[in-house]
């Protein structure tokens, strides 16, 4: 079974599409489950010098990124199944327009692109793409593959019939992240404020504001120190900056982007990490976070409401007030009742969200489209 994945590229500064992607590809090669991933080259790649990454020189033209090396590939190409990460960009659409022509199935991955917020960005761009090249794309699909309920909701909300694979992203555990979760109780202890948190691509979808009207609805600010891991459009960057100086919050910090090890120690220093986003399709953040046992309060627009049921955190409407209810509940909880609480979600983690499930499942889906094996159980029909 010959498999190939495509994505547009695989920049480090593309968001969690890009991660979520190699990390998955990642752990089903150390599974001896062979797929290959074609990009475009770009700078500073998540993964490189691997022989299952197809790795082509970037001619991507336009916003729609269409690239003659991208068509030239996929039209030699030889493979028994085609599977494509997202949509809008001319990679995603010539993944499903070759595999029609060469009578191949494909799998379109989404990646929340289906949300009813995501279609309403920029949806005079959308619009034609979707009625000359995407709606076809998505209708004719063998399969779609979404990671949570709520995404399976808006891909049948759009009207595909066809069969849905409900895999979640796998959680990337390196074998650093053991020692890093023993070091934190120490951390906890010595650092006075407690420190919470915020990783992610700043954009205003974010909502990354929210976290600051919060603070400043406590009585004593300075109790807690934010610290904004990540970087993104400067404007919004520059909106943030002067949100904070206009209410008087001198306890943040911008640390900028952070990546591999020190990505894992930044979460582990604090006390919460908070996600308030208007929408997360799967949030990578939050499995980052509980697998260095720090506790994570997630919006409603994220699938996370096993925050709750597992004790692990808190799944709350993103309002400035239930954050600050959230940041004066972690104020006030014990370092031990707060490893505790992150102690029960890597144990989510770990027991839920592991790269051998999510990689099984996947080869299991593979084989059933193309070698006719028994229907998974993680496959829905309508």
């Amino acid at each position: 079974m010959k498999v190939l994945q495509t994505i547009s590229n695989l920049s480090r500064h593309s968001g969690g599409i890009s991660t979520c992607t190699y990390d998955l590809l990642s752990a089903m090669q150390e599974l001896d489950i062979h797929v290959d991933l074609l990009a475009l080259q770009k700078q500073e790649p998540v993964g490189k010098n691997k022989n299952w990454l197809k790795m082509l020189p970037n001619d991507a033209v336009g916003p729609y990124a269409y690239s003659r090396n991208m068509h030239r590939f996929l039209k030699q190409s030889d493979y028994d199944l085609y599977h494509t990460n997202g949509l809008w960009l001319y990679c995603n659409h010539i993944t499903c327009e070759m595999a029609r022509r060469k009578q191949k199935p494909y799998v379109i991955t989404p990646h929340g692109m289906l949300y009813p917020e995501a279609l309403a960005r920029s949806y005079w761009k959308k619009w034609p793409l979707l009625k000359i090249f995407f709606e076809k794309d998505i209708l004719q699909s063998d399969c779609i593959h979404v990671t949570c309920q709520q995404e399976l909701k808006y891909v049948r909300a759009f009207g595909y019939r066809g069969p849905v694979a409900i895999i979640a992203n796998p959680a990337n555990l390196p074998p650093y992240l053991s020692e890093i979760a023993l070091a934190k109780p120490i951390w906890m202890k010595n650092e006075q404020p407690r420190k919470i948190g915020f990783l992610g691509r700043l954009h205003p979808i974010k909502k990354v504001e929210n976290l600051l009207y919060g603070m400043s609805l406590l009585k004593r600010p300075t109790d807690v120190q934010l610290i904004i891991l990540g970087k993104g459009e400067e404007a919004y960057e520059n909106f943030l900056r002067k949100e904070a100086r206009r209410l008087g919050l001198t306890n943040i910090k911008f640390h900028g982007f952070v990546n591999g090890r020190e990505k894992y120690e930044q979460l582990a220093r604090l006390s919460c990490l908070f996600v308030p986003s208007d929408f997360e399709n799967f949030g990578m953040i939050v499995t980052e976070a509980l697998s260095v046992c720090t506790p994570v309060m997630a919006s409603l627009g994220t699938p996370w409401e096993e925050l709750n049921t597992k004790n692990c955190g808190w799944w709350v409407d993103r309002t400035p007030e239930n954050i600050a209810m959230v940041i004066r509940e972690v104020i006030s909880m014990s370092s031990e009742n707060l490893l505790a609480m992150g102690k029960r979600g890597r144990t989510l983690i770990e027991e839920k969200y592991s790269a051998k499930q999510a990689s099984t499942q996947m080869e299991n889906l593979y084989q059933w489209l193309t070698e006719k094996k028994s229907c998974p159980d993680f496959i829905q029909y309508i």
